[in-house]
């Protein structure tokens, strides 16, 4: 059985203050097990989180990094940076990063293989826009992003990935796609990488739900069969309710 995963993605909120009492009131609120807990955090808050959460079962993640080792990419953070700080997961391939920042299949790709490389657990976003979904094309724009994100790899390190499906019209809009749209989304995805990877990859793999996911709404996608947890946006914000999301996944 795949292990729920609950990945929370700050975005470019949280002051190193602020996230330091953040991990101060996770930790003192956390009592579920059976779920795999994941705060990606901006860059400059990393250190401070890593330290606050050691000892803990709350993992670290960064929201980006370089596919390059190293090199003069001015801005730019590698995998063995992040690695020296204790992170071990890391989104790649967040709409936000398509469409501001000009990623695309081939970096999301070249990212991918270096966070495995780094022994990183990649959290590979894929997704259609609002005018993609009204086109029909959802089933195209999954299996394209799937297929370019993961070229290349072995089974097991399909396998060891985190595939996050989030529809772009649905990421902190207040509008989620249903439960059971997102889960026959999710089986198109799952099918992609048997296709690929074969059958005991495709079980093996474990695909999230991201957009407006809430604690009020985590119980509906877990009880789907395809969604293993959910990358999560504002309502990770607040230790609470990040708990109480953590909490709705453990009853599947």
């Amino acid at each position: 059985m795949r292990t729920p995963i609950i990945a929370g993605n700050w975005k470019m909120f949280k002051t190193i203050v602020e996230a330091k009492e953040f991990a101060q009131n996770a930790k003192a609120g956390n009592t579920s097990t059976g779920v795999q807990k994941v705060i990606c955090a901006p860059f400059t808050a990393l250190p401070a989180l890593s330290a606050e959460l050691a000892g803990t079962d709350i993992a670290l993640g960064a929201q980006n990094m370089h596919f390059e080792e190293q090199g003069a990419f001015t801005g730019e953070i590698s995998p063995s940076m992040l690695k020296e700080i204790g992170v071990s997961y890391v989104i790649i391939g967040h709409s936000e990063r398509r469409q501001y920042f000009n990623e695309t299949d081939e970096t999301v790709n070249k990212k991918v293989v270096a966070a495995l490389k780094a022994d990183l657990v990649p959290i590979v976003c894929v997704g259609e826009s609002l005018e993609q979904r009204e086109a029909g094309e959802t089933s195209d724009i999954v299996r394209t992003q799937t297929e370019a994100a993961f070229s290349g790899l072995t089974p097991a390190q399909v396998a060891g990935s985190i595939i996050a499906y989030e529809p772009i019209w649905a990421i902190g809009t207040g509008r989620s796609s249903t439960a059971e749209d997102a889960n026959e989304t999710i089986a198109i995805i799952r099918s992609v990488i048997a296709e690929k990877f074969g059958q005991e990859t495709a079980q093996q793999v474990r695909i999230q739900y991201g957009g407006s996911v809430k604690p009020e709404n985590i119980a509906s996608y877990m009880a789907q069969p395809d969604i293993d947890g959910a990358l999560v946006g504002g309502a990770s914000l607040v230790a609470d309710s990040y708990l109480q999301l953590v909490n709705g996944a453990s009853q599947r």
